[in-house]
């Protein structure tokens, strides 16, 4: 069964052909990262005008390099929440038409649903198989830090979730403390690499009772201390310190990577899951991986990098799943009536 999936959540235009929710023929991705780095983040009405140009080059890129013509396609799935409501609009009206002018099934999906799929893609991994359900899926990204119980396809439970701040969005606004580019979780990684440690450790938020996340006062510490240093805001008199900027940055990141670390072991171990899949734009950072890999007792499951931020080849996964399992209202096999929801949660 050969998916269409179509990704215009934010600020990246995404279309990629899967094949039985695994296989990649195409997964085409226009980011508008430089579009927004003079900004310091994204600017709504500038992605959604964006998303207008784009989408259809964009649609017509992952069928070419997939080397089929639209009838060969088995149905078309769709982000339709959660993100920004004008980027949501371009996309699902673009897959709506796509697929009325095609005759072919429509589905809109979660978001946060296709980074979990992003797990089934490539090199025959199969975490339904091996290590089986349940499994605790940690999704971190520019606007959701979450941890979801996973029984089955389609059997989520939300069991944490940030009360406030994202995980990626404090990584951008401490880079951005720290005088670094836009987006900041790529920018905090590359500085953090010439740390020499030393730098006193930050604290590790806990919302008590709970196992959800907190980064806004980790954050406001880093600008703190970036004031305290010097760093920011600039001076010309006296530039910053770039030891010293490296070594703040390699602390926060790993506070941020620990307060995840942990939250998932504890969330896997109350939960007796089998595995744990690490999804979402943060997932690509190479200290998380690397500290998941190493902490979390039972086996973890990350996408490549590139399958970790935002790409149609996840969406077009997550739709296989519930086209091959009719996960459709009162057993209609298009939804039409699907409209974009910027609040989607999942679980």
């Amino acid at each position: 069964m050969k998916i269409l999936g179509i990704e215009t959540s934010c600020d990246e235009t995404a279309a990629a052909v899967i094949e039985d929710g695994e296989y990649i023929h195409s997964n085409v991705v226009a980011s508008q990262a430089t579009l927004h780095a003079q900004y310091g983040g994204i600017v709504p009405e500038i992605a959604s005008r964006q998303h207008m140009i784009t989408i259809v080059p964009v649609i017509r890129q992952a069928l070419d390099e997939a080397s089929m013509e639209a009838h060969e396609l088995d149905g078309v799935a769709v982000t339709h929440g959660p993100g920004l409501a004008g980027a949501l609009l371009i996309g699902v009206n673009a897959a709506k038409g796509f697929s009325l002018a095609n005759e072919l099934p429509f589905i809109g999906l979660n978001h946060l649903e296709g980074h979990i799929y992003a797990a089934w893609l490539e090199d025959g991994v199969n975490p339904e198989e091996s290590p089986g359900f349940p499994l605790m899926c940690l999704i971190a990204s520019g606007g959701h830090t979450d941890l979801i119980l996973m029984k089955g396809h389609g059997d989520y439970t939300l069991i944490a979730r940030t009360r406030d701040d994202a995980a990626g969005e404090a990584f951008d606004k401490a880079a951005r403390a720290l005088g670094l580019g836009f987006p900041g979780g790529p920018e905090i990684q590359r500085v953090a690499e010439h740390s020499i440690g030393g730098e006193p450790r930050f604290p590790r938020p806990v919302v008590r009772n709970s196992l959800d996340f907190s980064f806004s006062g980790l954050k406001t510490a880093v600008a703190r201390r970036a004031e305290e240093y010097g760093i920011y805001p600039p001076s010309k008199e006296a530039p910053p310190d770039l030891q010293q900027v490296a070594n703040v940055a390699d602390a926060f990141q790993e506070a941020v990577v620990d307060c995840m670390v942990q939250r998932t072991i504890q969330a896997a171990k109350h939960y007796s899951v089998k595995g744990v899949i690490l999804g979402g734009g943060v997932a690509a950072n190479s200290h998380l991986r690397q500290e998941m890999h190493k902490h979390v007792p039972i086996e973890v499951i990350v996408p490549r990098p590139g399958l970790c931020t935002d790409n149609g080849a996840m969406m077009g996964a997550a739709g296989f799943f519930h086209f091959r399992d009719g996960h459709f209202r009162d057993g209609v096999r298009s939804q039409w009536d699907v409209d974009v929801v910027p609040s989607l949660r999942l679980g």
